[in-house]
C-alpha cells in the first residue's frame, strides 16, 4: 500500500545524504562517455521530470544538446546514432520503458545507459543481456515511491547533478550544492516557503512562472498536479509568459494564481514582471538562490513540497489518492511498436550501419541496391576465403572500453585459445603497451605465449607475447615526436584537460574529464601544424587520442602476420574503422570486420554483427563463425 505522502517528504533529506555519499563511479563514467555528444532523455510519469532534469543538466554542464522522449516518442521517432540514449525508471517494471530499451538497443546509439532504481527488474535484467548498455542501479533508502514520484526522483537528479559536475570538471562543487539544498530543507525555509504558498489555494488554477533553471520544477509541478488531479496548472517562462499567456489571467484571474519559481540569475526580470500582475492575484513568490545546479534541484524540492500543501489544502494525499480500474487497465496496455519498415534478411543492420541511414530511406533514395550487392560481394568474399589467423584490435574489442584494465572474458579467452591451439596465427594490435601483455598472460596459457603476437603503441612495436622486454617503456621520443610533445605540454587547454604521455614512437592525449575527441584531436593536429613537420599522423581510440611517428601503424602488424603465414586470408577485426579511428588502417584490408564503428569504404570493414550486438559480444559471434574444415578455418 502507498504511504501518505507526508511521509515520504519526511526522507528527503535523507534521500539527499545519500546521494551525496553513494558511490558513483560508474555513473561518472558514464556522464563523462555521455557529455561528448547530444543526448535522448526518455522516462515515463515521475521518471519524466528525472529525464527532463538529466537533459537540462547535459545542456547547462556538458554544453551539448539534449532532449527528452516519452517511451513512445522513442520508438516512433528518430534518433540519431551519434546520439546517447538515457533511459531512467525507478522500478524497472512498466512496459513502456521495457520496450523503450528493446527499440534503443536496436538502434545502436553511441551510448545506450539505464538509469534504475530496481536491480531485479525487467530493465535491468535487459540491460544485463546487452552487455555494451551502461546498467547505472542505484535504489533509494526510502524505498519505493508512493502514488507519485518524490524520493526516487529527487535521488536521481542529486546524483545526476553531483556526477555531471565532476565528470565536466565544473567549477561549481557538489559539496556547495548540497549545503544550498539542505538548507531549503531545514524547517525555518520550508516555513517560509508554505506560508508565501498558502494564499494561493483559494484558486482553482495554478501559473507556474520560471527561470531557465527552474524549468524541471514547472515541468513536475504539471506532472503532479494532473497526477494527484490536485487542480489545474499550467507553466511558462517569463518572456513566453508575455507572448498571450497572461490573457488567461485578463479573462480567469478570479480563478487564478501564481507560483513564481525565481532564480539568482532571472531574479530582476521575474520582480518587474510580478509587478504587472493585477493586485487581486495571490502570488508564491518561491526564492531559489545558489548556482544553476543548486536552482534546477531546489526547484525540483520546491515541487515536490508544494505538491504537498496543494494536497492539505484540497483534502487529496498525493501519495494515496486511489487508482481507478480503467487506470490499472490503461498502464497495463502493451505500447504499439515501431513503424520503422524492415525488408529482407540479416543483412538489414549491417546496410544500415554501414550506410549510415534507414534501410526505408536508403530504398526512397534508390541507393538501397548499391548497398545490398556491396554487402552480398562482401559476404561471398568472406566465405569463399580460407583463413590462417587473425589481428585484433584490443580495446573495445576483445575487452570492453569501459572496462579496459579488466582481462577477457572466459567465453573471448575460450575461443581465442580454441583457435591458437588449432594452427590458427594469432596477432593483437593495440594502442596500449604492458599493460595488455600483462592482461593477455593473465588469461592464456604460457605455452601459447610464443605463437601470439603483439603489436603495441598501434603496432609501433611488434613482438610475441612471450618477450618480456617488449615494450620498451624507457625509450626516448625522436626529434620530431619530441618537438610536438613540447609544444603540447605549453598549451594550457591540454595541461588542463588531458594527460599526456610521451614515448619513443607515439604521443596519448587522455582527458582528465568530458572533452569531445574532436576537440583533443584538433589540438593535437594544431601542434603538429606549428611545428612545420611531417610524417605524423593522429588517430583516435576508444579512450584517447594517439600521436604516431610512422608511415605505417597497426598495418604493420598485418604486414609482420603475412611474412611469418605466407598465403592464405587474415581476419581484421577492430571497432574504430572510421577515419581518424586507431583501427582505419587496419580495417581498410580486404578481409576487415568492425564491432562498431565502421569506415565508408563499401568494399569492407562491415559490421555484420546482429542488431544491437557491439564490442566483445560481437567479436565472440564473429570468432565462432570460423571453423576448421578438412584441416583449413573457413566462414560459416
Amino acid at each position: 500500500m502507498a504511504r501518505p505522502y507526508a511521509q515520504e517528504m519526511g526522507r528527503l533529506v535523507q534521500t539527499l545524504e545519500w546521494a551525496g555519499a553513494v558511490p558513483i563511479d560508474d555513473l561518472e563514467r558514464a556522464v563523462g562517455s555521455a557529455a561528448l555528444g547530444p543526448l535522448v532523455a526518455v522516462g515515463s510519469g515521475g521518471s519524466l521530470s528525472a529525464a527532463h532534469f538529466l537533459a537540462q543538466t547535459h545542456q547547462t554542464l556538458a554544453g551539448q544538446l539534449a532532449r527528452t522522449a516519452t517511451p513512445a516518442e522513442l520508438i516512433n521517432e528518430p534518433a540519431p546514432r551519434a546520439a546517447s540514449i538515457w533511459l531512467l525508471s525507478a522500478g524497472g517494471g512498466n512496459v513502456d520503458i521495457n520496450a523503450a530499451f528493446e527499440d534503443a538497443v536496436a538502434r545502436e546509439p553511441r551510448q545506450l545507459a539505464v538509469l534504475c532504481g530496481r536491480a531485479q527488474s525487467p530493465l535491468s535484467a535487459a540491460a544485463r543481456r546487452h552487455a555494451y548498455s551502461d546498467l547505472l542501479l542505484f535504489e533509494p533508502p526510502a524505498g519505493k515511491d508512493g502514488f507519485l514520484a518524490t524520493n526516487s526522483l529527487f535521488g536521481f537528479a542529486a546524483l545526476l547533478a553531483r556526477s555531471y559536475l565532476s565528470a565536466t570538471g565544473s567549477s561549481v562543487g557538489w559539496d556547495a550544492v548540497q549545503h544550498q539544498i539542505m538548507q531549503l530543507l531545514s524547517k525555518d525555509d520550508l516555513a517560509q516557503w508554505r506560508d508565501a504558498a498558502a494564499p494561493i489555494w483559494e484558486r482553482s488554477t495554478t501559473i507556474v512562472l520560471h527561470g531557465p533553471n527552474a524549468r524541471v520544477g514547472a515541468i513536475d509541478l504539471e506532472s503532479k498536479f494532473t497526477e494527484a488531479a490536485l487542480g489545474n496548472l499550467h507553466y511558462s517562462d517569463w518572456r513566453n509568459f508575455a507572448h498571450g499567456r497572461h490573457h488567461w489571467l485578463a479573462k480567469r484571474g478570479a480563478q487564478s494564481a501564481i507560483v513564481a519559481l525565481i532564480g539568482e540569475d532571472d531574479e530582476r526580470l521575474a520582480e518587474r514582471t510580478l509587478a504587472l500582475i493585477p493586485d487581486e492575484i495571490p502570488i508564491a513568490r518561491i526564492k531559489l538562490l545558489g548556482p544553476p545546479p543548486a536552482v534546477a534541484l531546489g526547484a525540483l524540492v520546491a515541487s515536490l513540497q508544494i505538491t504537498g500543501w496543494a494536497g492539505e489544502a484540497r483534502g487529496i494525499d498525493p501519495g494515496q489518492p486511489g487508482v481507478p480500474e480503467f487506470g490499472r487497465k490503461l498502464y497495463s496496455l502493451r505500447p504499439a511498436r515501431g513503424t520503422k519498415a524492415r525488408f529482407g534478411g540479416p543483412e538489414i543492420a549491417a546496410i544500415e550501419r554501414k550506410a549510415f541511414a534507414s534501410y526505408a530511406t536508403l530504398a526512397s533514395r534508390g541507393q538501397l541496391a548499391f548497398w545490398q550487392d556491396a554487402y552480398n560481394d562482401f559476404d561471398r568474399k568472406l566465405c569463399e576465403a580460407v583463413f590462417v589467423g587473425a589481428v585484433l584490435d584490443y580495446d573495445g574489442t576483445i575487452v570492453d572500453a569501459r572496462t579496459r584494465t579488466v582481462p577477457p572474458t572466459e567465453d573471448i579467452t575460450r575461443a581465442l585459445v580454441s583457435l591458437i591451439e588449432n594452427g590458427f596465427a594469432l596477432a593483437i594490435a593495440t594502442g596500449r603497451g604492458e599493460s595488455v601483455r600483462k592482461s593477455l598472460r593473465d588469461v592464456l596459457p604460457d605455452a601459447l605465449w610464443p605463437r601470439v603476437m603483439v603489436g603495441y603503441y598501434n603496432g609501433l612495436e611488434i613482438a610475441p607475447l612471450s618477450d618480456g622486454d617488449t615494450p620498451n617503456s624507457n625509450a626516448r621520443p625522436s626529434r620530431t615526436l619530441a618537438a610536438v610533445a613540447s609544444r603540447l605540454r605549453a598549451q594550457p587547454e591540454v595541461a588542463l584537460c588531458a594527460q599526456q604521455t610521451d614515448r619513443a614512437h607515439q604521443i596519448t592525449l587522455e582527458p582528465r574529464h568530458a572533452l569531445r575527441e574532436d576537440h583533443l584531436w584538433l589540438l593535437a593536429q594544431q601542434a603538429i601544424l606549428s611545428e612545420g613537420v611531417s610524417g605524423l599522423h593522429v588517430v583516435r581510440s576508444s579512450h584517447s587520442i594517439d600521436i604516431i611517428d610512422a608511415t605505417r601503424a597497426k598495418g604493420a602488424v598485418v604486414d609482420a602476420m603475412r611474412k611469418g603465414v605466407g598465403d592464405g586470408a587474415i581476419l581484421c577485426v577492430g571497432d574504430r574503422g572510421r577515419w581518424p579511428g586507431n583501427d582505419h588502417e587496419l580495417l581498410a584490408e580486404p578481409f576487415s570486420l568492425s564491432v562498431d564503428e565502421v569506415s565508408l569504404d563499401p568494399a569492407t570493414c562491415w559490421h555484420i554483427g546482429p542488431a544491437g550486438s557491439r564490442g566483445p559480444a560481437a567479436l565472440l559471434g564473429y570468432l565462432k563463425r570460423l571453423q576448421l574444415r578438412n584441416g583449413r578455418f573457413v566462414w560459416e
